[in-house]
């Protein structure tokens, strides 16, 4: 990037982050309150970024380090292991006096066969998968809930600990909605756990995603089920409805107890992001990560509930919030009532007019302006393969609202360093973090060859680099870095590292060996992230 467009960019993007409400300041849930107000050592930190790189390991800026947490298969408590491809994060101290010690929830999004259960991909395997292949594969599924403490700077799960717990793919979870879901009140698992959010009591909402790999979906004309190209065969031997998934799921995850949330719509959920209205009333984002799919909003009517309230859909070239409700006209006809419209959430919002996106995954609240950010990571069909990061701004602040602006708060490319952006975190200075999300398969290639593999960005609020992006991690090859969290003192971040090695042409000789390097089989990791420069910027 030349000089001159490195300060138009800045200057343009400082602009987008003085404007808001006046004075707002607002902490994300489940942090500890703490001072907004920049250190004096922000104006002296001088971040040298990396450069972008194709090395099967994980790299980070100077002033930064990291310690692997858990990995694929690591034993948690007895006869239970760490699930597979690790995703969301979320951290909850169980003394909130004290952030050394508490429960983090990681989300296992999905299943490589050749790594957990020796199957293989496409069409003719998944026909051929056997029952004990597809138990394997749905144990590695879902979340896992680990008691964890730090102890001179280093952070540890207890081991065997009875708060570490597993929800997978044969837990047991209600709807919780007054109508049966396909003839059920309950669902058998949980997965395609991407990412999700915390409300304010410190439950987590975890996101089930492309859960169309695993039971496929049902054609609305003729009744029956059709898989998709990527399909894992798990209906050949439990005949679980396709409606049973695709929801967002809240977790206890003191009690490992668990809820689907029916009144927030079923689609591909990436994350649900929480903010608490000063009546108590909640309000949930999220977004449907596919081409040309829609942005949510749901308000509760009851305070606390997520069960009494009114899903939305995003209209952008009219800046409305349309209500998903079965009583509009457009809906009405189309649909037997509330419960068929919001398991067929996406035929719904599109008779209202809601806008189809760019892949609209990950979403967070600016916490020094009120702004909703959206990542966009890409939509290749219809060119646009570098993404975005859109802003949302509500009318008057409000995020009860039915009226909002939007515009671009950040794009992909050249200029700026980065394609494809994914999960979203403010540390408690209101910095930005975010991760990509180039597919494995297109890494280091044609137009995605300059950014190198997969990385984590952050984007400063004040000092010399303000607004400046700057690439502070490397992912190891053809992995992916989701889910960051940050400590409440913001000394940690917890940070997944995914699928490494996931295109190896062959197990046994994989194109990654992280994190242990050597002739080691690849393993999907969290670590936690600390040093210098996440100490400058902590709250203490």
């Amino acid at each position: 990037m030349s000089k001159s467009s490195s300060a138009m960019h800045r200057r343009s993007f400082l602009a987008f982050l003085g404007k808001g409400t006046a004075g707002f300041i607002l902490l994300p849930t489940g942090w500890a309150a703490c001072s907004t107000k920049p250190s004096a050592v922000d104006e002296k930190l001088g971040i040298k970024p990396l450069v972008p790189s194709a090395a099967d390991e994980l790299m980070l800026a100077d002033g930064l380090s990291y310690q692997v947490l858990v990995r694929w298969g690591d034993p948690i408590a007895p006869d239970i292991h760490f699930g597979f491809n690790n995703d969301f994060t979320a951290y909850r101290p169980l003394d909130p006096a004290n952030p050394d010690e508490g429960l983090l929830w990681v989300n296992h999004e999905y299943v490589d066969p050749r790594f957990v259960s020796g199957g293989g991909s496409g069409a003719a395997a998944a026909a051929a998968k056997t029952r004990d292949q597809v138990v394997a594969e749905m144990a590695a599924v879902g979340g896992s809930i680990l008691h964890i403490r730090r102890d001179k700077n280093a952070w540890q799960v207890v081991s065997g600990d009875p708060l570490n717990r597993r929800l997978d793919g044969s837990t047991m979870i209600p709807f919780n909605w007054p109508e049966p879901i396909a003839g059920a009140k309950q669902a058998m698992g949980t997965l395609a756990n991407c990412s999700g959010g915390m409300l304010p009591n410190g439950n987590i909402l975890t996101c089930e995603e492309n859960y169309d790999q695993f039971y496929g979906e049902r054609n609305t004309k003729t009744g029956a089920r059709e898989p998709i190209s990527s399909d894992m065969g798990w209906y050949r031997h439990f005949d679980n409805p396709p409606e049973h998934y695709g929801w967002v799921v809240e977790v206890n995850t003191l009690t490992g107890e668990a809820q689907k949330h029916v009144a927030l719509g079923r689609c591909a959920h990436e994350c649900a992001t929480v903010q608490e209205l000063a009546d108590g009333r909640l309000v949930v984002y999220t977004g449907d990560d596919a081409n040309d799919e829609c942005l949510y909003k749901f308000i509760g009517s009851e305070p606390g509930s997520l069960r009494e309230g009114t899903l939305y859909v995003a209209r952008l070239d009219t800046g409305t919030w349309e209500a998903v409700v079965h009583e509009r006209p457009e809906l009405n006809e189309a649909f037997a009532d509330q419960t068929e419209v919001l398991i067929r959430l996406r035929q719904a919002a599109k008779l209202l007019g809601g806008t189809p996106l760019d892949r609209p995954e990950d979403i967070d609240i600016d916490p020094l302006t009120g702004h909703v950010l959206v990542s966009l990571t890409n939509n290749k069909p219809k060119g646009n393969l570098l993404g975005s990061i859109m802003k949302l701004e509500e009318e008057n602040g409000d995020f009860a609202a039915l009226r909002f602006t939007t515009d671009t708060y950040l794009a992909g490319g050249k200029d700026t360093g980065f394609a494809c952006p994914d999960n979203m975190a403010f540390d408690p200075r209101g910095n930005l973090w975010f991760t990509s999300d180039i597919s494995g398969s297109a890494l280091n290639k044609g137009v995605y060859a300059s950014f190198g593999n997969n990385g984590l960005y952050l984007v400063p609020r004040s000092g010399p680099q303000a607004g400046e992006v700057i690439q502070v991690a490397s992912a190891p090859v053809e992995a992916e870095l989701t889910g960051p969290w940050f400590s409440p003192d913001g000394r940690t971040l917890f940070l997944s590292v995914q699928h490494p090695g996931e295109q190896s042409a062959d197990i046994k000789q994989p194109s990654s060996h992280w994190p242990d390097g050597g002739d080691s089989m690849p393993k999907p990791a969290v670590v936690t992230i600390q040093g210098a420069l996440l100490e400058a910027w902590s709250v203490v």
